[in-house]
């Protein structure tokens, strides 16, 4: 009999793929903090005796972008449909928690994870968010494992590898979140903060897969994209590994010493790396959606 060929491509991933809900929490996040930030112009950060409205507007927009990015690289996962609205939807409601809790209790003059003198609600809405802090990380390790499955990587090789370095930079942030909490506030000795730590660990979600992301559509030999790709992620994981050592010591990260040195160096070569993988990006293919690889052609008989 006549042999049929199936040539059927795999079909095409963009980014945000799917992700509308996770999108619009990401989006309500930004407009809280655009409406704690006008708060701020106009009458000030205070609210007595111990809510800070600053501490809202940078909370509400550091998840923002959090969440903007994981529904940019969350199609890339290689979860089926339930896997991620699994995900998905307790995120959002996790989410949506910490936004109000965070708006709101500045609002009311308390400071919602570290409650001092506070109301009986205020202590159950400070104990919630501290459960509610704790769902979010352990779901979002759960969907960072998937990334570092040899299926997703044979797909999406230099976007899959920086993927999987800011989910290691995003562990370590995590972590210094942690820190935070049982040390009851960020500082440590005289000048050490840990915000930074905590900061710029999760900022490696929009900086290294960025680089992945330009480095599949680059013009660059497959080897040289991996391995800037390699180089951009292991910099600035070092890098942060330089800044906590700094903050363990009780130093301000600024403040001339060898770990800032060297974190500075760390993150001069990501920036480097990044710099040449984009000079080689056909600005026309920056856009261009992921497709995984054609399946083998089957014979029918």
């Amino acid at each position: 009999m006549r042999k049929v060929r199936s040539t059927k491509q795999s079909a095409a991933i963009r980014l945000f793929e799917g992700e509308k809900w996770l999108v619009l929490t990401s989006v309500l996040g930004f407009l809280l903090s655009a409406f704690c930030g006008l708060w701020v112009l106009a009458f000030g950060s205070e609210a007595a005796p111990g809510g800070n409205i600053l501490n809202a507007f940078s909370f509400n927009a550091a998840i923002g972008i959090f969440l903007l990015s994981t529904a940019a690289i969350l199609p890339y996962s290689g979860l089926g449909s339930k896997s991620r609205a699994f995900f998905r939807y307790p995120y959002i409601v996790l989410a949506l928690y910490s936004y109000a809790a965070e708006t709101v209790q500045n609002f009311r003059g308390v400071n919602p994870r570290f409650v001092v003198g506070g109301t009986p609600f205020d202590e159950a809405v400070g104990n919630i968010f501290a459960f509610v802090a704790l769902l979010l990380v352990l779901f979002y390790l759960a969907v960072a494992i998937t990334y570092f499955r040899p299926k997703v990587y044979a797909n999406y090789p230099e976007f899959a590898t920086g993927i999987r370095y800011a989910m290691v930079a995003v562990t370590l942030s995590f972590a210094a979140g942690i820190w935070i909490s049982v040390n009851q506030g960020r500082t440590v000795g005289l000048h050490g903060n840990i915000i930074w730590l905590h900061g710029l660990g999760f900022h490696a979600l929009q900086a290294i897969p960025l680089v992945g992301w330009l480095a599949e559509r680059s013009s660059l030999s497959k080897a040289t994209r991996l391995r800037l790709v390699h180089v951009t992620g292991i910099a600035y994981v070092l890098g942060l590994i330089a800044i906590g050592w700094q903050t363990v010591l009780g130093h301000a990260v600024l403040e001339w010493s060898v770990p800032t040195v060297a974190a500075g160096a760390c993150f001069l070569i990501a920036l480097v790396a990044g710099i040449r993988v984009l000079g080689n990006t056909p600005a026309d293919r920056i856009f261009t959606p992921s497709a995984a690889p054609a399946p083998r052609r089957s014979r029918v008989l």
